[in-house]
């Protein structure tokens, strides 16, 4: 379910009506006349909401879902339905979901040139708040006590900033919840459009983006970083992490508490890092990665799979690092027993 504070919902919608949007037949059993008041993931449907389903990726939320409709690719019916879903089948999950979220939501980027004012007057500012030269802060965004905000930095509409927050010059923050005591550095891009896309044979359709940025409190961000907000469930950055400059968070990503993320590391999607993570730079996690608690992976390593917690890890793909240094060991060995014998 989108944020009301950052979109606006043009439902309900009859699911006749959606069901025409998203180019799939009513099924018998429903009542074409209906009201679908929301979209939303399966984890957080209810009764009036419709959802989604890939069944590569979330099985044990589809069986527990209470959404009252759900779209799912052609083919084999899944094992269990829930007994209160009705399924609607399309050729492709992401292109129909595209549809009925644009109906929903058909303008939820955000347009600054709709602002006139750099502070807009439905905006609450704290005291002690310090704006810098050129500060925009939009419709409903909120500033807590003692917080500065650099020189030429966007606040998007709804956006909070808690307590003692210092954001940098040239930084834009949209769709976001920043808690108290974060760092955001110059340059950083929060709560951009998340990199989704549905691939056709007559090429590639942008998925709504319509989650948000969750940052918890003493968390900081580097200069020219960015995080993406998440689909339709939120990207969350966890109590006391830490993020280097030049790091890409992908959209509904969940970071754990306390990870530290060295330069250049790139997360893509729907990754999830256990608490006290570390992962050294230039580090790239492939979407949908488990990485457990206080797990800590070498720099310029590939994660492909999920990693257990309390493990050390190195290399493309990323493996235990004692495994790892071995086999760079044994291949130094032996290409230098190949140089020997070719020299003699």
């Amino acid at each position: 379910m989108a944020d009301p504070r950052f979109y606006d919902n043009r439902g309900p919608l009859a699911l006749s009506e959606l069901c025409l949007i998203a180019g799939v037949d009513c099924p018998a059993q429903a009542d074409r006349n209906a009201l679908v008041h929301d979209i939303a993931a399966l984890a957080q449907a209810g009764p009036m909401h419709l959802s989604f389903f890939d069944r590569a990726r979330a099985k044990a939320e589809f069986v527990a879902t209470k959404a009252g409709w759900c779209l799912i690719g052609n083919g084999s019916p899944p094992e269990i339905v829930p007994p209160q879903t009705i399924l609607l089948p399309v050729p492709s999950v992401g292109r129909a979901l595209r549809a009925v979220a644009t109906a929903f939501y058909p303008d939820h980027e955000l347009d600054i040139r709709a602002q006139s004012l750099a502070l807009h007057p439905t905006a609450r500012v704290a005291e002690n708040v310090v704006l810098g030269p050129g500060v925009i802060v939009g419709p409903h965004a909120q500033i807590g006590e003692g917080s500065c905000i650099g020189a030429h930095t966007i606040l998007g509409r709804g956006v909070s900033i808690g307590r003692n927050c210092q954001i940098g010059s040239n930084v834009f923050v949209q769709f976001t919840l920043v808690g108290d005591e974060v760092v955001i550095q110059s340059g950083a891009v929060i709560g951009g459009s998340g990199f989704g896309f549905a691939t056709g044979a007559d090429g590639h359709v942008k998925t709504p983006q319509l989650g948000r940025v969750i940052i918890q409190d003493h968390v900081e961000v580097g200069a020219n970083s960015t995080i993406d907000r998440g689909a339709i469930a939120d990207t969350v950055i966890g109590e006391g992490s830490k993020i280097d400059n030049l790091v890409q968070i992908g959209h509904n990503s969940i970071i754990g508490r306390h990870c530290v993320l060295a330069g250049q590391v790139g997360i893509s999607g729907s990754v999830v890092l256990g608490d006290f993570v570390i992962l050294g730079g230039k580090v790239g996690v492939a979407d949908h990665v488990t990485i457990g608690d206080r797990a800590r992976v070498a720099a310029l390593s590939g994660i492909a799979a999920d990693l257990e917690a309390g493990h050390d890890y190195a290399g493309i793909p990323a493996r235990p690092a004692g495994q790892w240094r071995r086999e760079v060991a044994l291949l130094a060995s032996q290409v230098k027993r190949g140089k020997k014998k070719r020299d003699e």
